[in-house]
């Protein structure tokens, strides 16, 4: 398992069918035009606007980090209250990219609206953008999402009400919230499994600069001017206190103006008042060629009480030369008590290589499988699910064939094809989804199955699978694939159940001469429960060179052979309607997801 840092920062970049980036978004939103004739705005969305004066500029002149996180989290926050219709205080900001700066007289324009609201807490996306006035250009600064609790009232806890997507954007953002829901909830065990798997060597440099010379501590008193509209220390704040003492500590290292890159989650852990102090400490925990990680706390107390955790964040900066190219830095050398940070700071970087490679592989690329360790196990299942998702809200789907209510759908979109097969079952939905998880009953009605075990399990909800499929040519070779299988219940009653799958490379299972190894790139089922005896069972595969043979003829009407075997999926299902129900990986995750908030 890996570390929570990375999982989100990534999930715009995902690559599905090589669609635009999807999210809060893409900077020109297509427009929907309602029934009554009206074009859509989200009733959620705020925008601010914001012209860079030199009073929000640091010493390089270019817009301070800080005082942008103030201005993401006031937008951020006045969308989730639109929404709420009470006051709101931030929970959570995750990862954030900054891909450019802004410079004085650049205008910047935020724009958050609500993906997805849950019982008392809702995420909010976050799009940043910059303007030239005078060469009437704009760019994307970053991205980010925030989570949003709402205040209890004098009649209790509030019980928001549900976010209705109307475009398929919107379908998109809301299907995506539950899964990075879940991420948030497992951050705790994810920090702890890193930790626990770290191996990291301790560097020897001769000329590294000792850590602690780059510790730096600071102390605020939290004044009014500091507190947003509920008397609460802003949290915007906060993360612009935080920003600051980390770039002071990054600067000890290189003695160099540094420029912030990335930031870890903040995680708000308990809030402060005016009156309080806050205590802000941050230290290098490491250095690489060109960029250095910055660990970064936030404690709070009041005259005798003791120090209360408020926040804590990892922060990547680089020193960019005349031309913007990063400079190369000083190593660093961990106080005895640093060990563990330093060795973080290794895993992290680690995490962050495997996710650039994972989200910059195009399709046209070989291969399409990425290596699967222990190290990045948690983003792909995260980008395995997110895949079938985006291609689920997809809503051009064309009708190819229908044969006794099975019904055979296609999807070209930028030279890449994808199909799905519909049809309905008398089945509960669970039981379904119980059924249909375990590929190796596959084999039992699917004839494209020849061979199927399991390779590895890694963990309730994850399984890596060897699937061999017979050759389509007489004397020709069979396809092996060695297919990672992610499995999700529903949030609540308006998700679905999700099963799906896609290729990965284990060094244990390298391609043989018997087999050709074929790849999946996007596929699995979408479990829908329609009453408590019928269930809607749709299977998804975005067509890669070693699927399309198989469907091919189907495709193009020569062949119905896609309704031979989901007839007989359906045979196997209603033969196997009274096994044992529950799932086996239902398990602590599970019921945690339900139930939290």
């Amino acid at each position: 398992k890996t570390l929570f840092s990375w999982y989100l920062a990534t999930l715009f970049s995902i690559t599905v069918m090589e669609s635009p980036e999807l999210g809060v978004g893409s900077l020109k939103d297509a427009l929907f035009i309602l029934e009554s004739g009206e074009v859509y705005r989200n009733p959620t969305e705020v925008k601010m606007s914001q012209i860079v004066l030199p009073c929000h500029a640091n010493h390089c002149g270019e817009l301070s980090v800080g005082q942008l996180l103030k201005w993401m989290d006031s937008t951020a926050c006045l969308s989730a209250e639109r929404h709420a219709g009470c006051s709101c205080i931030t929970a959570s900001v995750d990862d954030i990219h900054f891909e450019h700066t802004i410079g004085v007289g650049q205008v910047v324009s935020i724009i958050a609206k609500v993906n997805r609201a849950f019982t008392s807490s809702m995420e909010v996306g976050i799009l940043v953008t910059c303007e030239d006035l005078y060469i009437g250009k704009e760019w994307k600064v970053c991205h980010a999402f925030a989570s949003f609790v709402a205040r209890r009232t004098e009649t209790g806890k509030v019980q928001l009400k549900q976010v209705i997507p109307h475009t398929q954007l919107e379908q998109v953002e809301y299907s995506l919230a539950a899964e990075r829901r879940r991420m948030r909830l497992i951050h705790v065990e994810t920090i702890t499994d890193l930790l626990s798997n770290c191996a990291a060597q301790l560097g020897n440099h001769k000329d590294a600069i000792p850590a602690e010379k780059t510790r730096v501590e600071s102390v605020e008193l939290v004044l009014p001017p500091h507190a947003n509209h509920q008397v609460s220390t802003f949290g915007g704040q906060i993360m612009a206190w935080m920003e600051n003492v980390a770039t002071i500590a990054a600067s000890r290292l290189c003695n160099a103006h540094p420029t912030l890159r990335s930031i870890d989650m903040f995680h708000f852990r308990g809030p402060s008042h005016i009156g309080d102090r806050l205590v802000l400490k941050a230290i290098v925990n490491n250095s690489f060629k060109t960029s250095m990680e910055v660990g970064v706390c936030a404690e709070a107390y009041k005259g005798g009480e003791p120090l209360r955790h408020i926040n804590s964040a990892f922060m990547t900066f680089e020193v960019l030369d005349g031309d913007r190219k990063p400079c190369m830095l000083p190593r660093i050398r961990p106080e005895p008590d640093g060990k563990r940070r330093y060795q973080e700071a290794l895993a992290r970087k680690k995490i962050r290589l495997d996710r650039k490679y994972i989200i910059t592989s195009k399709q046209t690329q070989v291969p399409l499988s990425v290596p699967w360790d222990q190290s990045n196990q948690m983003y792909l299942s995260l980008n395995n699910v997110s895949a079938l998702k985006i291609m689920v809200a997809k809503t051009n789907w064309v009708l190819t064939s229908e044969k006794n209510k099975v019904s055979l759908y296609t999807l070209e979109e930028n030279q890449v094809l994808c199909f799905k097969v519909e049809m309905k079952v008398n089945i509960p939905a669970d039981q379904t989804f119980h059924l249909l998880s375990d590929l190796r009953k596959r084999m039992e009605w699917d004839r494209h199955y020849e061979k199927c075990e399991v390779v590895l399990q890694a963990d309730e909800e994850d399984t890596i699978y060897r699937v061999a499929s017979p050759s389509i040519t007489k004397g020709g070779k069979g396809q092996d694939f060695i297919m990672l299988a992610s499995r999700r219940q529903p949030c609540d009653a308006r998700d679905p159940y999700l099963i799906a799958v896609r290729s990965v490379t284990l060094p244990t299972h390298p391609p043989t001469d018997d087999y050709t190894r074929g790849e999946v790139l996007c596929a699995g089922f979408c479990i829908w429960e329609e009453s408590s005896s019928v269930t809607k069972i749709t299977y998804y595969n975005q067509a890669s060179p070693g699927v399309l043979p198989y469907i091919s003829r189907d495709i193009v009407g020569l062949s119905s052979s896609y309704y031979c075997i989901f007839s007989a999926c359906s045979d196997f299902l209603k033969a196997n309607k009274t096994c044992l129900g529950a799932p086996p990986f239902e398990s602590f995750w599970t019921q945690s997801f339900l139930c939290f908030y």
